[in-house]
């Protein structure tokens, strides 16, 4: 199989699979190239909800790899800064699907999606210090949002792995469950995402994010959408609400 990254959709939720299974589904120049064209029209499709990324087989994403990546350094990590970027800026509720190793550019990748959901026996490093590559100030930023200080340096300064309980612990990790059961899950809870306002979701994302500004953009959306009177209305009539922001 060629290294590459695909998308299929089903029931509003697109998932994004990283495939290079000869590297541990390591991520090429042209995969970090390719990840924002992909993810732009992914956000303005109204049938999508939600985004899942996950590796292909048994392992999420062992890095960048580096034999594939010619450009000068600054280059290549521009390639997955952007694409991190794309990732951390796309309008809906994004949540990687973790297996085996998320190490390197797997994790920045990881990082940058809205939850992790793991599956037990995954691994977790962030390894420039093995490399002597200064990490990006932003992902750098993302991680400490994420983790803390502490366990940010504790990554960072070691390059060392995690295992799924010291991730969970430290909030790289949202939840992690049993060999077999994370594909279940995944799909529970995106069962769940999909049947919730995009409105809430959409506004509550950025403002968590440190989006500044955009309140009153929101206090308009809110105001011209109908999800609001829905919402209310189906917990009066106990009855599942239809939300039809961004429909």
């Amino acid at each position: 199989m060629e290294p590459q990254l695909t998308v299929h959709v089903a029931d509003e939720v697109a998932t994004l699979v990283i495939a290079n299974p000869a590297k541990r589904n390591a991520m090429t120049a042209e995969m970090w190239r390719s990840l924002p064209g992909l993810l732009a029209p992914l956000a303005a499709d109204p049938g999508v909800r939600a985004l899942v990324l996950t590796g292909a087989g048994d392992t999420f994403c062992a890095g960048a790899d580096i034999s594939t990546l010619r450009e000068p350094g600054d280059e290549q990590q521009a390639l997955a800064v952007r694409a991190e970027a794309a990732l951390a800026a796309f309008p809906k509720p994004t949540l990687a699907a973790v297996r085996g190793y998320c190490v390197g550019g797997g994790s920045q990748l990881a990082a940058a999606c809205d939850l992790r959901f793991a599956e037990e026996g995954a691994r977790f490093g962030i390894t420039p210090a093995k490399l002597g590559i200064v990490y990006p100030a932003s992902s750098t930023r993302r991680l400490t949002a994420l983790v803390g200080p502490s366990a940010a340096k504790y990554l960072l300064f070691s390059g060392e792995l995690i295992d799924t309980e010291r991730a969970l612990r430290t909030g790289l990790v949202d939840e992690v469950h049993p060999v077999g059961a994370l594909d279940k899950r995944v799909a529970e809870f995106t069962r769940i995402l999909v049947s919730r306002s995009l409105l809430t979701q959409s506004a509550a994302k950025e403002f968590a994010d440190g989006l500044t500004g955009r309140e009153e953009h929101w206090a308009e959306q809110a105001r011209g959408s109908g999800d609001t009177a829905e919402g209310v209305a189906a917990f009066l009539e106990r009855r599942p609400a239809r939300f039809t922001y961004g429909r």
